[in-house]
């Protein structure tokens, strides 16, 4: 995989060792203005548009990797990983494409419906929204769908309700 430096530089159409000089500056916190200005002779001469460009690349390419292996990891730890997707995450250049490579994997958000059914009120949820409760009452039928995690009938219907 090529360096940040050698992407940098192939876009700007400059030296990578311009490019690592001005981030060296760059991450020892000095700002664009100055390096432009009173460090010409250690970044060779670069302008302020590229200093910026490189500043802003360097972020970008930085925060590209940094998701690359948060999403490497997740997937590492989900057991999914195969050689064909490893490949194709080191291949991403954009943030977009890692993400859309890491959708499939990427875990649901639990709603209060999701929370609902793994309850087991999916039926209650039924009956109330089909209103088919015809007969009694309805806390009578909830009473049914009493468990440890739903402690009374009006937190069953509640959360069918949900």
């Amino acid at each position: 995989m090529e360096s940040m430096f050698a992407i940098i530089a192939k876009e700007l159409g400059v030296k990578p060792g311009q490019v690592e000089s001005a981030v060296t500056l760059l991450d020892e916190g000095n700002t664009v203005p100055f390096i432009a200005r009173y460090r010409k002779e250690v970044t060779g001469e670069l302008q302020d548009e590229q200093l910026r460009t490189i500043e802003e690349r360097i972020k970008y390419l930085r925060n590209l990797e940094a998701r690359r292996q948060e999403i490497i990891n997740a997937i590492m730890e989900q057991e999914k990983m195969t050689d064909e997707l490893m490949a194709s995450l080191m291949k991403a250049v954009k943030l977009q494409e890692l993400e859309d490579l890491y959708l499939p994997y990427r875990p649901k958000k639990r709603t209060r419906a999701m929370i609902a059914r793994e309850r087991g009120l999916e039926p209650l949820a039924d009956m109330i929204l089909n209103d088919t409760v015809t007969s009694g009452n309805p806390l009578d039928i909830a009473r049914e769908y009493i468990s440890e995690d739903v402690p009374t009938p009006e937190a069953a219907i509640q959360g069918a309700s949900d």
